[in-house]
């Protein structure tokens, strides 16, 4: 398969995978719509705003393909890196904040709470996660690390 196929069949993978983000965000809606419960319900948005934004990244890959590439400049990243390292610092300490409460929790019997604290640890992990990757791809760049 040539550069050309595979970029093709990609986009095509990604509109297909669109399709099922559109249902999955239907699907959350009805859930959220029959139940009052505030937990079913924020769980239920949660996913569907998660939804949403992986339709927006597959778009954005689509669009890489069929329209312009994706480019990133080491003047792309220098503009707003120290900006993203107080990021990276404060995300760090979203995460210490959130291992603290649930040691707190620690045989409370308050599994609602640690469910959704547990929810916020592993999103805000991801998120460092996504920052640390950027800043490999940001070391790519530069020469010199």
């Amino acid at each position: 398969m040539n550069m050309k196929e595979l970029q093709q069949k990609i986009a095509d993978d990604m509109k297909q995978w669109q399709k099922i983000e559109d249902a999955a965000m239907s699907s959350t809606a009805s859930v959220i719509k029959k139940t009052e419960n505030p937990l079913i319900r924020i769980v239920m948005e949660v996913i569907q705003r998660d939804s949403g934004m992986h339709r927006r990244v597959q778009q954005l890959i689509i669009d890489s393909f069929e329209k312009q590439a994706i480019g990133l400049s080491v003047d792309d990243l220098a503009s707003v890196w120290d900006l993203i390292e107080e990021h990276i610092r404060i995300e760090k300490m979203m995460v210490g904040n959130v291992e603290r409460m649930l040691e707190l929790l620690q045989g409370k019997k308050m599994v609602a709470v640690e469910y959704l604290l547990n929810y916020l640890k592993h999103d805000e992990r991801k998120h460092d996660e996504l920052l640390a990757a950027l800043e490999k791809v940001k070391s790519g760049l530069y020469p010199y690390g």
